[in-house]
């Protein structure tokens, strides 16, 4: 017998059910930050705890925020993401977002 959903509709929900044993399983490209306000503003998704900051990109906040993600082992993705975002909008300030974490040690360790 035929199923009716599609196999993206069934790959979601087998990605669903495996996440529910404690495994992370993650359809597509996952983005950690979406910017916004011209780099002045971000929202910082956490995979670790399913919640997503809406933060100043200056803000101790968000230095905390990153650097639980980057504690989490994300850290080479994250600096990836900053890399993109500064070359994607280099006149938003996301290099100086960066030297900023790195200057509070978020990505040693």
């Amino acid at each position: 017998m035929a199923s009716n959903t599609s196999k993206t509709a069934r790959a979601s929900v087998r990605a669903g059910q495996a996440g529910q044993g404690g495994a992370l399983s993650v359809l597509g490209e996952f983005k950690y930050l979406i910017p916004l306000n011209g780099g002045k503003h971000a929202y910082v998704r956490n995979l670790t705890n399913g919640k997503t900051a809406h933060l100043r990109t200056d803000s101790e906040a968000f230095v905390e925020e990153i650097r639980v993600l980057a504690a989490a082992g994300h850290a080479a993705k994250i600096r990836a993401e900053l890399n993109g975002l500064a070359a994607a909008h280099p006149d938003h300030g996301w290099d100086a977002t960066e030297k900023r974490l790195v200057e509070a040690g978020v990505f040693e360790g």
